[in-house]
This record gives C-alpha cells, sequence and structure tokens, in this order.
C-alpha cells in the first residue's frame, strides 16, 4: 500500500516543498516562478543562481519528491571489498558510488537513481541487487578520487587477495598469523600504506581494530581522515609485521609497545615510531612519520613575522635564561625549537639536547634521548649536562617541578635553555610552572620569553577564491583586530574549493599562528605576585603583543588560510 505522505510529497512541485520546509519564501516563491516563466530556466538553477536554498537541501528535496533516500559520502570510508564490486571508470563515466553492501544488495549514490538502464547495468556487473540513494555529484566525485586515489585501494585489495589464497577459507587468527606474516602479500599492504602516506603528505597512520572491521586513518594537514577498511581477518598478521618491522615483541599483546624503523621509498628517508596499545578489539598500532631528509624550516617558513619574529629573535641574542614554547599535543612545538637551535647553531657553541624521542637529527648538536627504565630522565639527563661545558641546553618538554627547578638552575648559571610545556597559551605558562614548585623570584629572573603557537591549514594555492564575508563575520574580525586593521578598508575571504592538488579538500600544507610573550618588567612584577593568566595577557597585549587569534586573523585577510581553521584552533 502506497505510503500518502511520499505520494503527498511526489505530487508537490520542487518549489512548493522547499516553501512547506520554510526555505523558501511566500515573495520568493512567485518571483522564481515569474522568472522561470520568463527565461525558460528550471526553477533549481534559478534557486542556486540567487543564492536561495543550499545545493544540498535542494538535493534532499528531490529525493523527497523521487522516493529514494538521500545520501551524503562526505567523511564515510567504505570497505575495500565494496569497492570491489563497480570499477572505477564505471564509477566516474556515471557519477556513481558503491558505499555498502548487506547480504545480496549492494548500496550506490548516484547522481540520476532513476536511471533504469545504469542500474540494470551495475546490477549485471556485480551480480547483485542494486539500492539506489540520490547524492550530490560533487560529492559522489569526490569520494571517487579519495578512495579510488592513487591506487591505493587496488593494490591493498590485490594484496588481499593473495592473503586469502594463503588460507583459503579461514580467518587468519592466532595460528595462522607466523606463516603469513612473512609472505608477500602482507608486507605489501604495509608497504602500500606507507607509499600512500608519503605521497598524501601523512604525519601519522592509524591502524584501527573494531567489531567487523579494521580501519585505516590518516593524519593529513594535522586532521584525521579515513582513507580504507580493511577485512578483519587480516589485521594481526598487519599488526605483526609492523612489530617485526620496529622489532617489538609479536607475542607480547597484553602491554603497550614502542618501537621505530626506517623506511626508504625513492630518494625519501623516512623514520617511523611505532606506538601500539591493547584496544577491546586487538591492537592499535600508530605510526609516526618522520622524514629524515627534511631540515628544520627557518622561523619564516613555519610562519613567524613582524613585530613576533624581531622579538624572538631580539630573546635569541641574550646570553642565558629561558625560552618556552608552549601549545596542545601536535601543536609543533618541537619543530619550532629545531628551528631555533638551528638558527643558533654554529661551531663556536656547545648545544645539548635532551628528548623523548629524538625526532630529527640536527648537525652539529649533541641530541641524547630518554630512557626511564635505566634512569636516563630528563631530570638525571639535566644534572650530567651541567658538566658537560654547555653554552645551549634544549629540554623535549618539563614535565614535573624537579625539571623546571633545574631548568631554571641552569639558565641561572648562565646558559641559554629551551623547552616547552603543555598550556593554552603563552600567558598561561608562568602559573603552571609557579604550579610545579618553582620559586617565583627565580622564575621571574630566568624567563625571559614564551611563544605560543597553533597550526592551521594553508588554503590551497590551486583552488582558492575570494568570497564576500557576511556582515556578522566582518564584526567579528574588525572587533578582534581593532587598531590592526582599517575600519574603511573592504575586507575579502578566501577559501579552496578543491583540486586534484589539494585532493579535492581546499587546504594544502600547514602553517603555524603565533603569540611571543617577552617578559618585560611589568611581567616580572605579575609573576611575582603570582597573578592570573587574564592578568598576564591582558599586561602582554597592552605592550603591544600580538594574539595567536590576531596572527590568525591576519593571515586570514591575506588568504593564507582560513577562518574556520583558526577558529578550530585558537577559539577560547
Amino acid at each position: 500500500m502506497p505510503n500518502p505522505a511520499a505520494q503527498t510529497r511526489q505530487n508537490l512541485s520542487l518549489e512548493d516543498l522547499l516553501f512547506k520546509q520554510g526555505l523558501l519564501t511566500s515573495d520568493q516563491l512567485s518571483s522564481i516562478r515569474l522568472e522561470s516563466i520568463n527565461s525558460g530556466q528550471p526553477i533549481d538553477r534559478i534557486i542556486l543562481q540567487h543564492n536561495l536554498v543550499p545545493l544540498e537541501k535542494i538535493t534532499e528535496a528531490k529525493a523527497q519528491m523521487l522516493n529514494v533516500p538521500f545520501i551524503k559520502l562526505e567523511g564515510r570510508a567504505i570497505q575495500t571489498d565494496v569497492l570491489n564490486f563497480i570499477p572505477e571508470a564505471v564509477a566516474r563515466r556515471y557519477v556513481l558510488m558503491p558505499f555498502e553492501k548487506e547480504g545480496n544488495v549492494l548500496s550506490v549514490a548516484m547522481s540520476d537513481p532513476l536511471d533504469i538502464q545504469i542500474i540494470q547495468f551495475l546490477e549485471k556487473k556485480s551480480g547483485l541487487r542494486i539500492h539506489p540513494f540520490l547524492g550530490l555529484p560533487q560529492d559522489i566525485q569526490k569520494t571517487i578520487n579519495d578512495q579510488y586515489s592513487q591506487n591505493l585501494t587496488a593494490e591493498v585489495t590485490s594484496a588481499l587477495k593473495e592473503v586469502a589464497s594463503v588460507r583459503p577459507g579461514v580467518q587468519l587468527g592466532e595460528t595462522a598469523v607466523p606463516q603469513v606474516i612473512r609472505e608477500a602479500p602482507v608486507s605489501n599492504i604495509i608497504n602500500q600504506l606507507l607509499e600512500f602516506a608519503i605521497k598524501t603528505r601523512a604525519s601519522d597512520i592509524h591502524i584501527e581494530p573494531e567489531e567487523e572491521k579494521t580501519r585505516v586513518r590518516y593524519r593529513i594537514d594535522g586532521v584525521l581522515q579515513e582513507k580504507i577498511i580493511l577485512p578483519k581477518g587480516v589485521h594481526d598478521a598487519l599488526i605483526s609485521r609492523v612489530k617485526i618491522l620496529a622489532t617489538l615483541k609479536i607475542d607480547e599483546k597484553r602491554l603497550p609497545q614502542d618501537g621505530r624503523f626506517t623506511f626508504n621509498l625513492g630518494k625519501n628517508l623516512i623514520d617511523l615510531r611505532v606506538s601500539t596499545i591493547p584496544t577491546v578489539f586487538g591492537e592499535k598500532a600508530v605510526l609516526r612519520l618522520l622524514p629524515k631528509s627534511s631540515g628544520a624550516p627557518t622561523l619564516m617558513e613555519l610562519g613567524l613575522r613582524g613585530s613576533s619574529l624581531k622579538n624572538l629573535e631580539t630573546q635569541l641574542l641574550r646570553p642565558h635564561g629561558i625560552i618556552l614554547v608552549c601549545g596542545p599535543t601536535g601543536s609543533g612545538k618541537t619543530t619550532t625549537l629545531y628551528s631555533l637551535l638551528s638558527k643558533i647553531s654554529t661551531t663556536r657553541v656547545n648545544i645539548l639536547t635532551i628528548e623523548d624521542p629524538v625526532e630529527y637529527q640536527i648537525p652539529g648538536v649533541n641530541q641524547v634521548q630518554v630512557n626511564p627504565p635505566i634512569g636516563l630522565t630528563f631530570a638525571s639527563a639535566l644534572r650530567s649536562f651541567l658538566r658537560q661545558d654547555p653554552n645551549i641546553i634544549m629540554v623535549g618538554e618539563i614535565r614535573d617541578g624537579e625539571t623546571a627547578e633545574l631548568a631554571i638552575q641552569a639558565a641561572l648559571t648562565g646558559h641559554q635553555v629551551f623547552s616547552t610545556v603543555h598550556t593554552n597559551s603563552s600567558a598561561g605558562a608562568p602559573p603552571r610552572l609557579l604550579d610545579m614548585g618553582v620559586e617565583s623570584f627565580l622564575l621571574s629572573s630566568a624567563l625571559n620569553c614564551v611563544v605560543g603557537q597553533r597550526v592551521v591549514r594553508k588554503i590551497c594555492s590551486s583552488c582558492k577564491v575570494n568570497f564576500n564575508p557576511p556582515p556578522e563575520v566582518l564584526e567579528n574580525i574588525k572587533a578582534v583586530l581593532g587598531r590592526l586593521v582599517n575600519s574603511s578598508t573592504q575586507i575579502k575571504l578566501y577559501k579552496g574549493q578543491g583540486c586534484h592538488d589539494c585532493n579535492n579538500t581546499g587546504y594544502l600544507g600547514r602553517i603555524g599562528i603565533f603569540e611571543v610573550l617577552v617578559v618585560s618588567e611589568s611581567i616580572v612584577k605579575l609573576i611575582l605576585e603570582r597573578t592570573t593568566i587574564q592578568k598576564v595577557e591582558e599586561t602582554a597585549v597592552s605592550e603591544g603583543m600580538l594574539t595567536m587569534k590576531q596572527d590568525g586573523y591576519l593571515k586570514v585577510l591575506e588568504g593564507i588560510t582560513a577562518l574556520e581553521e583558526v577558529l578550530r584552533v585558537a577559539q577560547d
């Protein structure tokens, strides 16, 4: 029996349905119909031309009219065996994307779900019954590019078939793993995952077990993206292969383990840090990629400029004292420290670093990696460093009161000390060290400068376009920047439309946004008074400090990054 609601929707025209949903006013409805009669253009094209309703809402309304489900594929990973049913050439030609298989039914997103001929062709090609969904054409195209991109799926699928042939019809469980991990197919899957990571400039690979599948995610430009779904049966073999490469214990699955290995792809030599942890559904592995060939970027390449760069370079000239870099995990603190060391490293100074772990090797710098099981901690290494006649000491992170006190003592005895602290802003660093038990009079004497930072994605230069922001966005920009922007200046913002270069994300590469807090006499007084973070920040801003948010907004106005990116990482 037909659904009465569905029947009613089918009797409504597109503009009537949008009006009923409150997306069009009665005046807009009359105007659209009149323009359609006069120009002969379709209603949906006129609505889009005048930006009255977003394309997604129009497509959803069309799906209701056609009585077919609407699907949005963005951010959805698709299992490799599902992609095998429809070749990439067919998907591109007819603008469609298989995304799910249940039993003998294959769900397919289509730009035209009523094309019976294509549906019959797909059913014959796949041997399955097709369940059509209506999708946005550009969403389908982007998913095709993501899922079939750089032959990752095809290569891994062929390797999976070889794995299946090693143990036909059997899940790769505990007993099968030792025989299979040394076979070429599993090794090939790992190689393909690593090569794809290098090609897409990923910083991390996550191999995550779930109840019925294994998903592989890549952190590209700081954002995790789900790229491939693998059968659960191959998970143990993959993790064991990674463990062999990183010289970890294969039979230890109850405890976290850490290791590293080197991967060579052409001229690229990549150092990989491996971490495994036991989860409910099996072991999860995270591989961090650290390119050996790339040296530390310059301060300007990081994104420092103007008064912030000048103030930091001035503090670098001081022969003793502490310079701290702060921000959350993944905000680029270590990279900034390496850039600072590279800038001041000469044959005339002795530089010692204690890190956890050593991520990049810097020529001319003596780098030490912590090893807590044998007693080599940040604090114990710092004590030894003072007997090594150092000029400059870098401590990877100040985590406790003992390390903080030793770093301060080193700074007060004539050494230049660099380190990082986990705080949200530069103004939060002094109170954090005071909380660790450091005396306020020692901290105020030793601390020279605090750099706060975040990392944002850069807009892809190949597909960058400008647009006029809404009035409320303009007001927000002017409120944040204040005197830094001329109120009469016409402001334009920029965004990436998505292209082949940026894998249709609109972003390519990353850059830092910074604030540099110089410890002036006023700040010294506030430290001695153990005042609040807010008071420290207000004083620094009144003395000319550019906040991270302001630095980010200036980069937005220059078209380097997008407003959403700055708000994503620097919103209070």
